[in-house]
């Protein structure tokens, strides 16, 4: 087990299966074909991320460096979240970007979205993180990849 500790954005506490992407995630590219086709999952649509290309994201936790994409970021998060579609979990290596923390608390506090985000975890938490793993997140900020 290794055990990592970042900063709390929006708290909880959650245990489930990681999908692991080593570079920054394009939110509207990632969301938006599964979004747009109503689909009952999000089914990774960005084929420019082949780390994370085609894989379920939904209910699962996120790793990743960071999100990338337009100002359209936070919107597409918040509707993801708005359609019980979102990741259960993100967790940023690096600070998190004002575009996903706006849709991310914008979700929790307008929808009453359980989603958990956690930042600065630091580049040996991707080094040591794969797709596949389990993973626990406390509300605390600790990380457990187990």
């Amino acid at each position: 087990m290794k055990q990592f500790k970042g900063r709390v954005v929006a708290g909880g506490s959650f245990k489930g299966e990681a999908v692991v992407s080593r570079q920054g995630v394009n939110t509207l590219a990632t969301f938006q074909s599964s979004v747009l086709k109503k689909s009952k999952k999000v089914i990774v649509s960005d084929q420019n991320n082949p780390d994370i290309y085609k894989l379920d994201i939904t209910g699962k936790i996120l790793c990743l460096p960071e999100t990338i994409g337009s100002t359209t970021g936070g919107m597409v998060l918040q509707t993801v979240c708005s359609l019980n579609l979102n990741p259960a979990v993100f967790l940023f290596s690096e600070h998190i970007d004002p575009l996903a923390a706006s849709g991310i608390v914008l979700s929790r506090v307008w929808e009453n979205s359980k989603v958990i985000a956690i930042d600065q975890l630091g580049a040996d938490f991707l080094k040591a993180v794969k797709t596949g793993d389990q993973i626990e997140v406390e509300e605390d900020g600790t990380v457990k990849v187990l």
